[in-house]
């Protein structure tokens, strides 16, 4: 039945609809909490799509900037964009996955522009509106309100999923197949945070084992660079946080030295630790004057990544003779990553022991998604995940 339905054309307005009822956390205004809400999602698969069963995601602080209307998304949407689960079925054209396959959920790209096509599918031209206009790019919708709103159209592929649901729809280019001897609930926030993170140390800079290198900002994606920055053996490793707590579970991840910017100069620090400078400093907290920071700390020739999303028109200044010393700034979207390729090399890299990504996730169920965002805007967790299938 799976593949009848997969071959059947896209959804048009005056052809009837195949659907599947939904559980979501639905965002209707501004700052508000998520309310869960039962939902229809058009299932009328397009050649490219993979419906998937949604087992679990993983809570970002870019759902809560989405949330409280920090990014412009249309409202009302369905957030979440690091969901796993099983898949139920696929379009015509999908020959990736399979349904029964365990997959994770990664960012979405159009496949088709400059950039993707040199295979840099992080910096997709059309990036913005394939994750964060809440639409399929060709402005369509397969969400829509319950039996008694079927006309409501509700906002749902955010970064090419809206994984807060029991039922996701995907593509194939933004799905990962991945093998089914891991805990399928915790994999989940491999596809943005911690491939972020780890794949700013391992794809972006390309960092040699001996560097020194300086983590500004020690949550998800921090944590997940220092992990990285000892699997390739760079030395030093440098922590920067204000969280106590944080700071000894990176020096537990490999970081060699931790800086408490509450207590400590940080530059004075940095150069006392490495001498000359740092040859990476990767600055994950978007305030402006951590980015100064990074470009001060960096030794000649180094290296300065801003991963760290700002607020819209954020600006930070630059010693611009600094640069003259052959220093480098960059920005860093989702860890340079190919995500089919990159996720199994993490998930290796926690089955041998060295990318203990799993010390960092707190479970929560799905009806306790606004305790979930609480605790991550307060620090009390570092990475929450919702348990959303069975």
């Amino acid at each position: 039945m799976a593949d009848q339905e997969s071959s059947l054309p896209p959804h048009t307005s005056d052809s009837p609809r195949d659907t599947t009822a939904v559980t979501a956390a639905v965002v209707r205004e501004k700052g508000q909490p998520f309310r869960l809400e039962e939902l229809t999602l058009d299932t009328r698969l397009r050649p490219d799509e993979v419906l998937v069963k949604v087992a679990a995601a993983g809570v970002c602080q870019t759902d809560v900037h989405v949330r409280n209307q920090d990014l412009p998304v249309p409202l009302p949407v369905v957030l979440g964009h690091e969901g796993s689960g099983i898949v139920e079925a696929v379009g015509s054209a999908v020959t990736a996955v399979a349904p029964g396959d365990h997959v994770v959920m990664s960012y979405q790209a159009c496949g088709h522009c400059r950039p993707c096509l040199r295979g840099h599918y992080a910096y997709c031209e059309h990036a913005f509106p394939a994750n964060f206009g809440g639409s399929r790019l060709d402005g369509t919708n397969a969400l829509h309100g319950g039996a008694d709103c079927d006309d409501e159209e509700i906002h749902g592929h955010f970064f090419g999923q809206s994984s807060f649901a029991t039922h996701a729809l995907a593509t194939e280019r933004n799905v990962v197949k991945v093998d089914t001897d891991v805990p399928l609930e915790l994999l989940g926030p491999l596809g943005c945070g911690l491939q972020t993170g780890a794949g700013a140390v391992l794809n972006s800079l390309e960092v040699p084992a001996g560097s020194s290198v300086v983590v500004i900002g020690t949550g998800t994606v921090g944590l997940a660079a220092v992990m990285a920055s000892a699997v390739v053996g760079a030395n030093p490793i440098i922590a920067v946080d204000v969280v106590p707590e944080r700071l000894a579970l990176a020096a537990e991840f490999g970081a060699t030295h931790t800086i408490n910017a509450k207590e400590e100069d940080t530059a004075a620090r940095i150069a006392e630790i490495t001498g000359n400078g740092a040859d990476y400093v990767l600055e994950i907290t978007a305030r402006p004057e951590m980015l100064t920071l990074a470009v001060d700390a960096l030794a000649p020739l180094g290296t300065a990544a801003l991963i760290g999303g700002a607020p819209a028109g954020a600006q930070a200044p630059v010693n611009m003779n600094a640069l003259l010393g052959g220093r480098t700034v960059r920005g860093v979207a989702q860890g340079d990553s190919i995500p089919q390729l990159f996720i199994p090399q993490l998930i290796d890299l926690y089955k041998a022991g060295r990318f203990p990504f799993d010390r960092l996730v707190a479970f929560y169920d799905f009806g306790d998604i606004n305790q979930a965002v609480t605790d991550t805007q307060t620090g009390a967790v570092i990475k929450p995940v919702l348990r959303i299938g069975e």
